[in-house]
């Protein structure tokens, strides 16, 4: 007797459009025919949002197999994607963000810097100005963060952050709620994956000020 298919979610990292998808026959339209195709099965949708928030080689191994796919995430990132990072003199301290091309290091945008925030709140707030950017274009390329916390908090779409609210950091609120309201009301195509800095090195949108 065959096992039964407990999974509920299916995350496509590599497919016509990525994402978190609700069911098999949803996942397997955007697979077919796609040639390398990255995407597993997951018990509910929690984890696969988690899983969609990391690189696809996570997930690749004896209890964790990945469907007719090579673990090429595994040799690096894709590189053909957006990075962004955040810098904080003090945490909280003045902060700015930006992101740049993985590939080449130009720079796409910069905001800052802000008279008060933290980086996590700069991460999250790169992220989805670059979810914002990618949009507008019309591109389904990732974007990498090197903050988990950040990437878990585009994902519930609110920043968790214990800052208390000031007016020296009312401009950083304004821009948390303009983020917020964004993320409530689009949907976006791209991959929000943790960039590996202990594999990888410092992730292309670094600051250099460590």
């Amino acid at each position: 007797m065959s096992k039964k298919n407990k999974n509920t979610h299916y995350v496509v990292w590599r497919g016509k459009v990525p994402g978190v998808y609700p069911s098999w026959a949803a996942c397997k339209e955007q697979v077919d025919g796609v040639e390398g195709a990255l995407y597993k099965g997951f018990e509910n949708e929690d984890q696969a949002w988690e899983a969609f928030s990391k690189p696809p080689h996570h997930f690749i191994g004896k209890k964790a197999k990945l469907i007719g796919a090579e673990p090429e995430f595994g040799r690096g990132p894709d590189t053909n994607s957006l990075a962004v990072d955040a810098a904080c003199s003090g945490n909280p301290g003045v902060l700015e963000y930006r992101g740049v091309d993985t590939r080449t290091g130009a720079q796409l945008f910069h905001q800052g810097p802000f008279e008060e925030g933290t980086v996590n709140i700069g991460e999250f707030l790169a992220i989805v100005h670059a979810l914002a950017f990618l949009h507008e274009r019309n591109l389904d390329i990732p974007v990498y963060s090197d903050s988990r916390t950040a990437i878990k908090w585009v994902k519930d779409k609110k920043a968790n952050t214990k800052l208390p609210r000031s007016a020296r950091n009312a401009r950083v609120f304004e821009l948390i709620e303009r983020a917020e309201r964004w993320l409530a009301i689009h949907r976006w195509k791209n991959p929000v994956l943790k960039w590996e800095t202990s594999a990888w090195g410092e992730v292309p949108a670094d600051f250099g000020r460590k």
